[in-house]
């Protein structure tokens, strides 16, 4: 099957060719991890970037760009086409050339990726999208991580078990509520707002739970419904949407996020609650919080609040309480997704504004400050990319405030040393998230260059570590499909240099 590219933000119907459009979706961000981290360009003539690739000196051509596609291979002295399945093989062939090790759950994430992919282009045919531009944004993302060789899998489990919890399915359904015995709840910090989403008889505690995290640990705690330990109480009377993450859901009539454990591999991670994770979460929130609180504009932080889950089941069962947007969005505004105007989305601002280069300059006088000021000044090391971070807009589309999210990810210095910190930010922060924002305002608008003004805006700061971020040939780029292949821990981040657009600019 021929590559096609993505269709544009609000043509997703455009092409009935469901396969094609399947397949495109999955290779763009494959192709971007094959380039970024193995191949090596081949300076020539020619309108299509031509690649070689290390482990047999292959030589590979893309239709160029952020969103790469049309990946052809050069063999007895022509260019053929290589469908998605195609390349899947080719990128397992040369991983294990490069690194000598053999890898069969990788191959089987991309494809199940891919399949994700056309499960969630035939429901959206059959869906409507939320009408509130928040829900909408968190909706959107049919490509997901642009530099992850499977952004999409599910597990590889039908369809069926995880499309009716699906965000890019414009998913909503009620929680899972569920007593759990007085005497083997563990809980940390403010839970509050969990009581308040239902009854629990005497002698019980009330747990909310996601539907599929359920479907997914049943045998697990089977024996603790049998004993009494845990009660089935029905469900909440009001819906919740899954946000990008997947497994953070909003709630838009109580105004709340909370955060389940789920027993499936996204991108990186099994993402489960890990224990350590909670245990540590009080620390890193409350470094988080106070950074902001210092803050003079108005970027916000949304607290991981607290946690409650049952002794039995610590991890299977932990739901983390997470801040509203009600009370932290400045008025008159509208929080939007940063991953979301990166991949595009029905109502985005980038489309058709009339002043880019006010837009991009009130961007990022948004969400470069408050990373910067939370680094220098806490040692709070956010992790500032395209998904965890929000950016309200006002009536005219233009950026007014930053929101960042996710005590989980925030590393504290000296926990980690200031220069892995750093390492961290800017990969986060620039490569991640300003590079992807960037590159879809400049495909918006030919001719414009954001990075003159992205260098102004990180001049202003004053770090040490500014000049050589400014000056370096090169930029870390995190190598998500070697991540993969050698099986590496899912926190774990190494990086391959690539160029730095900032010293040019």
């Amino acid at each position: 099957m021929d590559l096609l590219p993505p269709p544009a933000a609000g043509d997703a119907g455009a092409d009935d060719d469901l396969p094609a459009r399947a397949d495109a979706y999955a290779a763009t961000p494959l192709l971007n991890c094959l380039l970024r981290e193995l191949a090596e360009p081949v300076p020539g003539p020619g309108d299509r970037p031509v690649y070689r690739l290390p482990g047999g000196g292959r030589l590979l051509r893309v239709r160029g760009g952020r969103r790469p596609a049309e990946p052809e291979v050069h063999a007895a002295g022509a260019w053929h086409r290589v469908g998605h399945t195609g390349l899947v093989k080719l990128v397992a062939e040369e991983l294990r050339r490069h690194t000598g090790l053999s890898n069969h759950e990788l191959p089987a994430e991309m494809i199940d990726s891919r399949d994700a992919v056309a499960a969630l282009l035939a429901a959206r045919a059959r869906a409507t999208p939320p009408g509130d531009p928040y829900l909408r944004s968190e909706q959107s993302l049919l490509t997901g991580h642009s530099h992850h060789p499977a952004p999409k899998a599910r597990g590889g489990g039908p369809a069926a078990g995880w499309l009716p919890y699906a965000p890019e399915a414009h998913a909503r359904f009620p929680l899972t509520l569920l007593g759990v015995r007085e005497d083997t709840v563990v809980e940390e910090g403010d839970t509050c707002p969990l009581d308040a989403l239902g009854t629990a008889p005497p002698g019980y505690r009330l747990l909310p739970a996601h539907p599929w995290q359920l479907d997914l640990a049943g045998r697990e705690l089977a024996a603790a419904f049998a004993d009494g330990r845990l009660l089935r109480l029905g469900t909440t009377a009001f819906d919740t949407y899954p946000t990008a993450a997947i497994r953070t859901l909003y709630a838009p009539d109580r105004d709340l996020f909370l955060k389940f454990s789920l027993d499936v591999r996204i991108t990186n991670d099994i993402r489960r609650l890990w224990r350590h994770d909670l245990l540590k979460l009080h620390r890193t929130d409350t470094a988080a919080r106070s950074a902001f609180a210092a803050l003079t504009g108005p970027a916000a932080w949304l607290s991981d609040r607290g946690y409650r889950t049952a002794d039995f089941a610590f991890e299977e069962l932990a739901v983390l309480v997470r801040d509203g947007l009600r009370a932290h969005v400045l008025p008159g505004a509208t929080p939007l997704l940063a991953a979301a105007l990166a991949e595009g989305f029905d109502g985005s601002p980038l489309d058709g504004h009339s002043a880019p280069e006010a837009w991009w300059a009130a961007y990022l006088r948004a969400v470069v400050p408050p990373a910067l000021a939370a680094f220098a000044a806490h040692g709070v090391v956010l992790e500032a990319h395209l998904q965890n971070a929000l950016v309200a807009v006002d009536a005219d589309g233009m950026p007014v405030q930053a929101l960042y999210r996710d005590a989980e990810g925030v590393k504290l210095l000296p926990e980690v040393s200031r220069a892995a910190g750093w390492e961290r930010l800017v990969y986060c922060l620039v490569v991640n998230h300003l590079t992807e924002i960037a590159a879809a305002l400049a495909e918006r608008h030919p001719g414009l260059d954001p990075w003159p003004a992205a260098r102004r805006e990180l001049a202003r700061h004053d770090l040490p570590e500014i000049a050589d971020l400014l000056t370096a040939p090169t930029l870390p780029g995190k190598t998500n499909l070697l991540l993969r292949w050698t099986g590496a821990d899912g926190a774990a981040a190494r990086y391959r240099p690539i160029p730095n657009p900032l010293r040019d600019a």
